[in-house]
């Protein structure tokens, strides 16, 4: 199938399926006048890289993980310590957005007990 058939059965974007071919993640055959040709496989492969991506993993992190999940005879020790370690990353970047949202809430609530300074004509103008 061509690039914008797999796009559609995917719901990926036609430019997401060459960024995913160009960092390694999916293969296509070319066709000689060079456009792209994907077997069937490729629409379970975009899924499952998209399913990572939500996941909060980065495209090196797919292309490290992604053999051990596509071929069952790869699932080692190995994959499961790196997913965890992905999910630690992940952990720690939440709580560090929980930690800015706070600071942020400090911010907005010591704003609201000072009084206004902006004259009245300028208020809702944003600067």
């Amino acid at each position: 199938m061509r690039i914008g058939e797999l796009a559609t059965r995917t719901g990926a974007s036609v430019r997401s399926i060459r960024y995913y071919e160009s960092q390694g993640l999916l293969e296509a055959n070319r066709t000689s006048s060079g456009q792209r040709v994907f077997d069937a496989r490729a629409v379970e492969r975009v899924a499952l890289i998209r399913r990572l991506l939500d996941a909060g993993l980065g495209s090196r992190a797919i292309l490290d993980v992604l053999p051990c999940l596509t071929d069952p005879t790869l699932r080692t020790p190995y994959l499961a310590r790196r997913l965890g370690e992905e999910r630690a990353r992940i952990l720690a970047e939440a709580d560090q957005l929980t930690r800015t949202a706070a600071a942020l809430e400090r911010v907005i609530v010591d704003l609201a007990a000072v009084p206004e300074k902006i004259p009245s004509d300028r208020q809702g103008i944003e600067p």
